[in-house]
């Protein structure tokens, strides 16, 4: 008998994004091939606990399972743990937001010598880091709204002209997204056109980051791509993103239950324009080192068709609604195929990197 291939399945955390990360977590959980994986369940609870493989099973099978933390831990410090889990042969972590998709669970895995699916630590950090990731789209001449950043000492500055929405309309225009430079899911992210609500959008974004990003908007149409492999990636068909309620592609209209958000799989766009945004998810997957997976956004102008980037997701989520799975299964890879691949593409990048350092010795 093949020994089957023991996989430490991530999930939780104390970001805004806990619930998500819970989802996302059923789902693979329920989807992977058994033939091939033994999966141990590791549930981070949202107070930073790293709860029992028992308990982490129960919050599987009920999302709104608690457990008794003996203590709270400040960010997951506990994490260190993970090291005394010899029987893993490879991590998989759909931990959602900061500290789980920022490099900083990625450098853990990599102390700890252990594999594990999912962008490194450098791709990791610079996606999460929307402003990182415009410069280096712009340096392959990928599109990007036009934008400022705003520091926390410069918010704290009352007098920072950059608080004030009419000097900042004046380089971008009256109509503007404010959002987090590190954050996911459209959590704190605010569509602003006056300057009563400018004020509480950067009020809002501040609670979540030390740098906001303030873009001009653009007008379009939402459609996203995924991205599978490591050298050689593939790259999916384009979906887009149908909001009957008018608005951004909010947190709520991703995953309520109640949205009214379709996901247009694949998209009824012209094979040039279909072609062009394949061509430029790949460049900025590449340019951003990008290994195992990727979502990458964009948004369709109305104007002129222009392709503008609006981020890079290197953990997208797993729902049953989400649209990277979805974009695959288009593409005739189904949702336990698709782990199977996104745990084999883990595996091969270790292998890959465990062979350099032993030519280094």
């Amino acid at each position: 008998m093949v020994k089957k291939t023991q996989v430490g399945l991530i999930f939780g955390g104390n970001s805004s994004e806990y619930e998500v990360s819970i989802n996302s977590g059923h789902n693979i959980y329920n989807a992977i091939d058994q033939d091939k994986y033994d999966v141990h369940p590791i549930w981070m609870t949202n107070d930073g606990y790293l709860a029992s493989e028992a308990d982490s099973f129960k919050v599987l099978n009920n999302p709104k399972y608690t457990v008794e933390t003996p203590h709270k831990v400040a960010n997951l410090a506990n994490l260190s743990e993970l090291g005394n889990l010899p029987e893993i042969d490879v991590f998989f972590p759909i931990v959602h937001g900061n500290l789980g998709e920022d490099g900083s669970l990625q450098g853990l895995f990599r102390l700890l010598d252990k594999p594990f699916v999912g962008d490194d630590v450098l791709s990791a950090a610079v996606t999460m880091d929307k402003e990182f990731t415009k410069i280096l789209a712009e340096r392959v001449g990928v599109k990007v709204a036009d934008w400022i950043s705003i520091k926390r000492f410069e918010y704290d500055d009352l007098n920072n002209t950059k608080r004030d929405y009419a000097k900042v309309s004046e380089q971008l225009g009256g109509d503007l997204f404010v959002k987090p430079a590190n954050q996911g899911s459209s959590v704190g992210v605010h569509h602003v056109t006056n300057a009563a609500e400018y004020e509480q959008a950067l009020a809002d974004a501040f609670r979540y980051d030390d740098k906001v990003l303030v873009e001009e908007t653009i007008h379009g149409t939402e459609v996203e791509t995924a991205v599978l492999g490591n050298d050689k990636p593939i790259v999916s068909g384009v979906g887009q993103i149908i909001n009957a309620q008018g608005d951004f592609y909010s947190y709520a209209n991703k995953y309520d239950d109640s949205s009214t958000t379709q996901l247009q799989i694949p998209a009824k766009l012209p094979a040039e324009i279909v072609e062009e945004v394949r061509s430029n998810v790949l460049k900025v997957y590449q340019v951003t080192e990008c290994n195992g997976l990727a979502r990458v956004d964009f948004t369709l102008r109305d104007s002129d068709q222009a392709i503008v980037l609006t981020e890079v997701n290197a953990l997208p989520g797993f729902t049953n609604i989400s649209m990277y799975p979805k974009l695959f299964e288009e593409a005739g890879i189904s949702y336990t195929d698709l782990i199977t691949k996104l745990i084999e593409a883990g595996l091969e990048y270790y292998d890959h990197k465990q062979t350099l350092l032993h030519k280094i010795d």
